[in-house]
């Protein structure tokens, strides 16, 4: 009798699963089944972007995926357009989004319809720094020498360009001008690309933008780093420029400048995505965290090589929620 109930009752799962299309076993090994969709919520250029392509391209290139991986920039309203996008993007595992700080400042900000909650967390792939720049040409040699000048000048008349409005850049602006005592003229651009190019092009004075996203013009002889946003200097000994490596920047904090700041560089997915999906997409960017090229990425960009997924995740991105509506509320940045 026993053995018979257990056949009819296995006979009956097989029945509604086939029913319903799907198999335990199917569940259990998913992927994608056609173009997976990649959002970066920010424009080109910028940090979260470049990590964005340079997935896509190791991915590619080591066949982590049998499917495609399609960058789309849905910048518009500080990330807004991306995050609801998946936020209202069906659970069929097919559409994934990079993520930095906006996903917590932009809903803050603008008061979008959208919680970072609304998504399903994968994992963080790394945190992101911030460096002081000016132009290679400027008089400011070091954070003494700019913070200084910005205190003895008039209000306003220094000139911060960055990423978006009452986003990372913008809220670490605020910070150094509590520090100095001095309101600075903030620039807002779309990317951290453009940002970096008006830096260079002297049409403002001063930036933060992420290592990766100046490294190419501090490495040719344009901009100069000043301070890194971070308890610590930056890991990375190998000279970037002919005299200095990321390790050689120092903390701000050690300069005077009282200030610290990281971003978050994390994958999500829409809504309801299952525990199998994520897990085909943690999988995956694991299997690239362990890829020379990615070491190699971290090391150009200066990232804090951090990961994390699950509940540690989980428990990350209340306390990042907490701290950013305390940064955003002194700021001045809510929402009315």
């Amino acid at each position: 009798m026993k053995k018979y109930l257990s056949i009819s009752l296995k006979s009956a799962t097989l029945v509604v699963c086939s029913l319903f299309g799907f198999s335990a076993h199917a569940q259990a090994n998913w992927e994608p089944t056609k173009n997976v969709e990649f959002i970066v919520p920010a424009g080109t250029g910028g940090g979260a972007d470049q990590m964005a392509r340079f997935l896509q391209g190791v991915i590619t290139k080591h066949k982590l995926m049998a499917q495609p991986l399609v960058v789309v920039n849905k910048s518009g309203g500080a990330g807004a357009e991306g995050f609801l996008d998946a936020k209202g993007a069906r659970p069929d595992g097919h559409k994934i989004i990079i993520t930095l700080s906006n996903l917590f400042t932009t809903p803050l900000a603008t008061g979008v319809p959208f919680n970072w909650k609304d998504l399903t967390p994968v994992a963080m792939l790394a945190l992101d720094e911030f460096v002081l720049w000016v132009n290679a040409e400027s008089p400011y040699k070091t954070v003494g020498d700019l913070t200084k000048a910005v205190k003895q000048g008039e209000s306003g008349k220094f000139k911060m360009a960055g990423t978006g409005s009452k986003q990372e850049d913008q809220i670490i602006t605020v910070a150094i001008e509590k520090t100095t005592g001095k309101k600075m003229t903030y620039i807002p651009f779309k990317g951290g690309g453009d940002v970096a190019v008006q830096l260079v092009g002297k049409h403002v004075d001063t930036t933060v933008n992420n290592p990766i996203e100046a490294v190419a013009h501090w490495k040719g002889g344009t901009l100069r780093a000043l301070c890194v946003f971070d308890s610590q200097v930056m890991p990375y000994p190998k000279k970037i420029t002919p005299t200095q490596s990321w390790k050689d920047i120092p903390t701000c904090k050690s300069q005077g400048l009282d200030v610290e700041y990281l971003m978050l560089r994390g994958i999500f997915m829409p809504p309801k995505a299952t525990p199998a999906q994520v897990a085909y997409y943690t999988d995956v960017f694991q299997k690239v965290r362990q890829l020379p090229e990615w070491k190699e990425f971290m090391e150009t960009g200066a990232f804090k090589d951090t990961f994390m997924k699950g509940q540690e995740f989980q428990d990350w991105l209340l306390k990042a929620e907490v701290e950013h509506y305390r940064l955003m509320r002194d700021a001045g940045f809510l929402a009315k």
